[in-house]
């Protein structure tokens, strides 16, 4: 095992508990990382790699440990030789060639005096080729600098590797060139994802839920039939669960009722056989002892039969589906809901698009994937759509007005008011019980409703976000989301692709989530690349 975790405890500062004694051993080959929002994965690799101590329990590591995380901490004004870590070793090699070597060189070389040679080959290996080292991070894309991120840890030549959720912002090539690394690669690897694709590359999947982990041999295809699978046997177990239930407390009550009977024909029974008052208060006090002692077994019984269903619902953890419908967003076939003619726009001298300009015509109900590679320039074209950024040149007219456009950050919500004070600024005409009634579809039941929206998860926000959006008033007829998936759980994504399924209206989404495109139906390709705009193939 490379990655031994025993007795594992740790809590937040406010005393919020993580995990409880957890024990977890990593083996060897690609292990998938999978949980809802909030669970615990990144906390569990930050505290592989000591980024966190834990309150209790040990980490142990064997080898050298690589790790990637979700948000890197790399500075705009770095260079990509210092991203990689490989700058003094190849100040050192410089200054060997030119003959003025020093001891202290020798020590910065180590055994690395192939290092230009394996920078080279781990830069095109993931795309990166052709890109100098000494070039800013702040001018490549942000796909291009997650890809430099793993660059920098493969080149570590790491006995285990860590990555935290390590497709976010890569485009299609880039996520086949990451899955085609992780195939061959032959030491111990931990990987936190949502993303089916890659996970469907993985060995095994290790699923966290409530502090505990629970492994699954295959990928995430076998893991998934294995949770239904899983889920089914529950079903059918709280089914007989409540049959059982049922059967027991009606027999306890057809005991009660017998035992009343009883009770009543005794009484007559001792009147009329006059007996003794001493005599007949002993009996009446035996009959009453045996009835109490035959309704406890049955109270026993009913207790253990609800016990049994308590425990058979929680293994069943039915999947929380949003089910709405949005009739407010039909937009009849074939209705221009955007007509975009000579779009131009410019950061400085740089032009985004080709100087003829990009023309673009949204009709109802479309369901467009807008594809291409990082930085070419989707995000700026979805901002056109919206209104949120004016063309620099070109004639843009929206049916209505009825846009809205959920952007990576999904910012439109107040952060200081709740969900349902959210709700209630976009569709004010709803009564309270009509809107309670709404989020409990976007599955903010009770209390969760009214949560602030800045602590609610990624999952929650999205959801949130998407009942004001799509209920607000008037409803929206062109919807635009911008790489949705992002920082999604499984489940979360689930919920996006049921909501998606309801919406009748047109939508444009960015997305380089193959499987998530598939799911949402999606009638027409477009691709961004070099500044132009064309059709693709589906």
């Amino acid at each position: 095992m490379s990655i031994i975790c025993t007795n594992l405890s740790f809590s937040w500062p406010d005393d919020t508990p993580v995990f409880d004694d957890l024990s977890v051993s990593v083996p060897d080959g690609r292990t998938g990382l999978v949980a809802a929002n909030g669970s615990g994965k990144s906390t569990l690799l930050r505290l592989i790699t000591g980024e966190l101590t834990p309150s209790g329990g040990s980490v142990v590591v064997e080898g050298v440990l690589g790790y990637l995380p979700q948000h890197l901490p790399f500075l705009a004004e770095q260079s990509v030789a210092e991203v990689l870590g490989v700058e003094p070793i190849i100040a050192a090699l410089h200054a060997i060639e030119a003959g003025v070597a020093t001891e202290e060189h020798f020590t910065t070389i180590g055994s690395d005096w192939d290092i230009e040679e394996r920078t080279g080959a781990e830069l095109d290996r993931l795309g990166l080729g052709g890109i100098e080292l000494d070039r800013p991070l702040g001018t490549l894309s942000g796909g291009q600098v997650v890809s430099l991120g793993l660059a920098a840890e493969l080149l570590k030549r790491p006995d285990a590797l860590l990555l935290d959720e390590p497709t976010n912002n890569l485009d299609g090539p880039a996520r086949e060139r990451l899955t085609e690394v992780l195939r061959g690669w032959s030491g111990c690897l931990l990987v936190v994802s949502h993303d089916r694709a890659l996970l469907d590359g993985m060995d095994r999947i290790a699923a966290l839920d409530h502090g505990d982990l629970r492994w699954y041999g295959g990928n995430f295809e076998a893991y998934s039939e294995a949770v239904r699978a899983e889920r089914d046997v529950a079903e059918r177990q709280v089914r007989n669960a409540e049959q059982d239930l049922k059967r027991q407390k009606r027999e306890m009550q057809l005991a009660r009722e017998r035992a009343q009977r009883r009770a009543s024909n005794a009484s007559r029974n001792l009147a009329d056989a006059g007996l003794a008052r001493i005599v007949a208060g002993g009996l009446k006090r035996d009959a009453q002892v045996s009835a109490a002692r035959s309704n406890e077994v049955h109270a026993n019984r009913v207790g253990d039969a609800q016990a049994r269903l308590d425990q058979a619902s929680r293994a069943a953890r039915p999947e929380d589906r949003i089910a709405i419908e949005l009739p407010g967003t039909t937009v009849p076939a074939g209705r221009t809901v955007f007509h975009g003619e000579k779009l131009q726009i410019a950061y400085g001298e740089k032009s985004v698009f080709d100087p003829s300009g990009v023309d673009l015509d949204i009709r109802g109900p479309e369901r467009i994937a807008l594809v291409g590679p990082n930085g070419a320039g989707k995000s700026t074209l979805m901002r056109l759509i919206t209104g949120a950024q004016a063309p620099d040149a070109g004639t843009v007219t929206r049916a209505d007005g009825r846009v809205a456009y959920l952007s990576q950050r999904l910012d439109l919500l107040d952060p200081a008011r709740t969900v349902l004070e959210n709700l209630t600024a976009w569709a004010p005409a709803l009564t309270d019980a009509e809107r309670m009634n709404l989020l409990a579809r976007f599955l903010f039941r009770g209390t969760r409703a009214h949560l602030p929206v800045r602590v609610l998860s990624g999952g929650e926000r999205l959801r949130a976000t998407l009942a004001c959006v799509l209920f607000g008033e008037p409803a929206p007829q062109l919807l635009l989301l911008d790489e949705p998936t992002n920082n999604l759980d499984l489940d979360s994504v689930g919920q996006l692709e049921a909501a998606l399924a309801a919406y009748r209206g047109a939508f444009v989404v960015v997305s380089h989530d193959e499987r998530f495109l598939a799911e949402i139906g999606i009638t027409r390709r477009l691709r961004l690349a070099d500044g132009r705009l064309s059709e693709a193939a589906g």
